[in-house]
């Protein structure tokens, strides 16, 4: 009898992995289609942060400019005649307040423009701490027979360039007069004081205005900036060397560590603070400190009797004192010493009859051990003892 086979069909299971790549595609490009719809791809200029020269020369950008037209440029802070030399074709700018310049660059500038070279200074800033007319004048302007005006309520002076937005310039500048010698080109404001001049010395000249912050980096954009800049170089376009001298713009330290460095040194403040909190043990006024010990070796002894009276130990106490009595006795007085009982008792009354009036019987009991806890007896016989003691 042979067994019939049979054969069962499992129920077919869904592709799940498969459903789930296709919903994820198509969740990714629904969302594609959509980002593509609704943004698009533009170009964003950021100015980023200055670095290098420029963040502390403000003639920086002047540089630049003078050396696309082809001029020789040398910036530095400072005049230093001895160790850069001056050509007759040169043009110095003097950005700094002409009152901080020395004696001696004050001479090389002169003999430098008697020698056919061009100079441009400025005139000095306004000072608030100014009260006298003399703290604002500048040796150099002096020499040209120049005098500085304070006066805090000049007018400004607007440039017109065509193509370009007027400008109004020099409302800050220190105003100037001229003296003896004839200006060859001359620019006053609406009340009548001068604020550029140009000047003739030997055979170069002198541009004095009243700022040249037209020159400095960000305001040399502007184009009547561009078109002053060109007319007040114009002497020497094109020749010689621009030695341009500027102020450096160099932040304080302190203020550069608090701006920038913030994010390293706030931390750092911060552990030691949580050190400092961790460290202190507490707050309030400080607690005296406590008292030394100032027990004498006398209170000592005493503490010492007392605690073996006390715990029922009298007997040491008084053995003691007994054997120092017999023993200053066998020093001072052998004989007594060496009898015994009654005839020991009658001797020592004996010697001391006179001083101490004791008798025989007082001194056997005091030779005599207590009765344990009897404190009258063993006061008195203590008392006894160190008395005859004291008087051998």
């Amino acid at each position: 009898m042979s067994a019939a086979s049979t054969t069962t069909r499992r129920p077919t299971r869904l592709p799940w992995a498969a459903l789930a790549v296709v919903a994820v595609l198509a969740l990714a490009g629904t969302f594609g289609y959509w980002w593509l719809q609704t943004h698009e791809r533009v170009e964003k200029e950021i100015d980023l942060p200055r670095s290098g020269e420029i963040t502390y020369n403000p003639l920086y950008v002047l540089g630049l400019a003078l050396r696309e037209d082809g001029w020789k440029v040398d910036a530095r802070q400072q005049l230093d005649p001895d160790e850069v030399a001056l050509g007759d074709d040169d043009t110095v700018v003097v950005l700094n307040d002409p009152r901080r310049l020395s004696e001696t660059d004050t001479e090389a500038l002169l003999a430098f423009v008697a020698a056919g070279g061009h100079l441009v200074v400025r005139t000095p800033p306004r000072d608030q701490l100014a009260a006298d007319t003399e703290r604002l004048q500048a040796p150099l302007l002096e020499a040209l027979d120049l005098s500085v005006i304070d006066d805090a309520n000049g007018g400004c002076v607007q440039l017109s360039v065509a193509g370009e937005d007027e400008h109004i310039e020099f409302c800050q500048g220190m105003r100037f007069e001229v003296g003896a010698i004839e200006p060859l080109h001359e620019w006053r404001d609406k009340d009548g004081d001068t604020v550029y001049a140009r000047l003739p010395h030997g055979e170069g000249s002198v541009d004095v205005i009243a700022g040249l912050g037209f020159l400095t980096n960000d305001d040399l954009r502007d184009g009547p900036h561009v078109v002053l800049a060109r007319q007040l170089l114009a002497p020497n376009w094109k020749a010689g060397t621009a030695h341009l001298l500027y102020a450096a713009e160099m932040p304080s330290f302190w203020r550069w560590l608090a701006e920038n460095s913030w994010m390293a040194w706030l931390p750092l403040l911060l552990a030691l603070l949580a050190w400092l909190w961790a460290r202190m043990q507490r707050f309030g006024p400080w607690r005296p400190s406590p008292l030394g010990e100032r027990r004498s070796l006398l209170e000592h002894v005493t503490a010492s009797g007392e605690h073996i009276y006390r715990y029922g130990y009298a007997h040491i106490l008084y053995d003691a004192v007994r054997a120092a009595f017999l023993a200053r006795l066998r020093r001072r007085d052998p004989q007594a010493a060496a009898l015994e009982g009654e005839a020991q008792a009658a001797l020592i009354a004996e010697r001391f009859k006179d001083t101490l009036a004791i008798g025989p019987d007082e001194v056997r009991t005091a030779l005599s051990t207590p009765v344990a806890r009897d404190h009258v007896a063993f006061r008195s016989r203590i008392a006894t003892l160190i008395r005859l003691r004291n008087q051998l």
